[in-house]
């Protein structure tokens, strides 16, 4: 049996050398006896002894590496032969970490999972006093972790309080931040005495912002568990808090409503104002937009937040036609400025095309999703809605009267043409719509975001900033050749709905 003892706080490095020495050596894990240096007095961290090499050194997935350096932050002694076993078995079998019923992989996760969790009440838990000597100002936190965690979380506190000098002491080692320069010791440190006069401040601050009518003492003591209290200045107000939370309940419901303060009738004088009944002048794109906040077209409008309208200048030269607003244009108010707004404008700009001087606007002007969970998955307009929508775009292209149109997508294409064709068929003609304007067809940004494949996406990407770039070189040419409006005087109101 041999003998392997380790300094055991949070060192990756030192367990992966330890390891690779062993396994080299060909020694299996039961024969190994892994150990934390100094404990029971009888073995100190010693070095290991030469090992004559009988195999090449192992090779494990980047998984595995991840869950180590995670695992050798924990407490439990027997994390380093877990991982062995784990480095040990993986020479085998290189799926075994995707086996969670395992029970060696379950122990490394269970282990993963506290340690991320201990770091979390690190990062929430932590509060710093001011230091009171030193011509500069310090200040020095005290925390108890479960596990070997300091080395971890330290970049945390170095980001988020950069623009001060302090220092988190710990019984499993230290980390200060002195000037910008971080420094982690892992020597254990004693708890400073020290005492704030700002602590008086926080105690008002906490009180005064504690809602007895939100209490849920069960779910308080999950996030703050009562170990972390004792370090905790606002700790001592808690139990008064919540003794005293069903009186305060009910005198909140016997409470008479109170009179508005004296400005609040000027606010809402002001706001009569901003909002009196001044209609835009009929048969212009400000009249249309506020027709279309109130279209009730088509059933869309029902799960919709609000409605996304076209943006851009009234007589752009250029308009591109999108499908749908998403879920960022949904809560925005906007075109285009989610994650495909991103890939959108930045290829529009690696195209040589201002978004300033374009108009952008969609087939469809309610998002129409899906609702999973917390989120709202995108689902794609049928024809009876982009039929629905179609007055609008109609009116859009009749007011602003582009030389050129850009379709983005099947939706967008249909939403112009009334023809489903092909993408792949279309993209690259030039395609004439009415009042002898001119169609380009491409895809839509966020089929380039749903690629798998990092080749085909960057290759598809590259074609949808071609055909951008082609559309500012036709426009420049189209300039030359004025279009007669086929514009009317004014504008009817939507049939049906708006």
């Amino acid at each position: 049996m041999h003998i392997v003892a380790l300094q055991g706080r949070g060192d990756l490095l030192e367990w992966r050398d330890a390891a690779r020495r062993l396994f080299v050596a060909g020694l299996a894990p039961e024969q190994l006896d892994w150990r934390i240096a100094g404990e029971g007095g009888l073995f100190g961290a010693q070095p290991l002894p030469p090992l004559p090499a009988t195999r090449p050194a192992p090779r494990v997935p980047r998984a595995f590496l991840d869950i180590a350096e995670t695992v050798v932050c924990h407490a439990d002694a027997g994390r380093f032969a877990l991982l062995y076993r784990l480095l040990f078995r993986l020479q085998d079998d290189g799926t075994l970490l995707s086996m969670a019923a395992d029970v060696d992989v379950a122990a490394a996760w269970r282990m993963t999972k506290a340690v991320r969790r201990d770091c979390h009440k690190m990062t929430a838990f932590v509060r710093f006093r001011e230091a009171p000597e030193g011509a500069r100002r310090r200040f020095v936190a005290w925390f108890e972790p479960d596990h070997h965690i300091v080395a971890r979380t330290a970049p945390f506190f170095a980001r988020r309080f950069a623009d001060m000098d302090w220092m988190i002491l710990t019984p499993k080692g230290s980390a200060a931040l002195d000037d910008g320069a971080l420094t982690i010791s892992d020597a254990p440190a004693a708890k400073p005495d020290l005492e704030d006069p700002t602590d008086a401040l926080w105690l008002t601050y906490y009180a005064s912002i504690f809602n007895p009518a939100r209490l849920k003492v069960k779910a308080m003591q999950s996030e703050m568990p009562r170990k972390y209290w004792r370090n905790l200045p606002e700790a001592a107000l808690i139990p008064d808090l919540i003794a005293g939370a069903p009186a305060r309940v009910a005198a909140m419901a016997q409470q008479q409503a109170h009179i508005p303060p004296v400005f609040h009738d000027r606010i809402q004088a002001r706001r009569a104002w901003d909002q009196r009944d001044v209609s835009p002048p009929p048969g212009t794109m400000a009249a249309l937009r506020e027709a279309a906040r109130s279209c009730t077209r088509c059933p869309l409008h029902c799960a919709a937040t609000q409605t996304v309208f076209g943006e851009g200048p009234d007589s752009a030269a250029l308009m591109i036609v999108g499908e749908q607003p998403g879920d960022r244009e949904d809560l925005a108010g906007r075109p285009f400025v989610g994650p495909a707004g991103d890939v959108f404008d930045r290829s529009i700009s690696e195209a040589g095309i201002d978004r300033a001087a374009i108009y952008v606007t969609n087939a469809v002007k309610h998002f129409k999703h899906e609702p999973r969970g917390k989120r709202r998955l995108h689902k794609t307009p049928d024809a009876g809605e982009i039929e629905h929508c179609r007055w609008w775009l109609d009116q859009e292209i009749a007011l602003v009267k582009p030389k050129l149109v850009v379709a983005m997508g099947a939706t967008a294409l249909f939403a112009l043409t009334g023809e489903k064709g092909r993408l792949s068929d279309l993209r690259g003609q030039r395609l004439r719509l009415e009042g002898g304007r001119e169609l380009l067809v491409t895809v839509h940004p966020a089929y380039l975001l749903r690629l798998p494949d990092a080749e085909r996406a960057a290759a598809e990407t590259a074609g949808f900033r071609a055909d951008l770039a082609e559309a500012r070189r036709r426009l420049a040419q189209l300039r030359e050749t004025p279009i007669a409006p086929p514009v009317p005087a004014w504008m009817e109101p939507a049939p049906g709905g708006a």
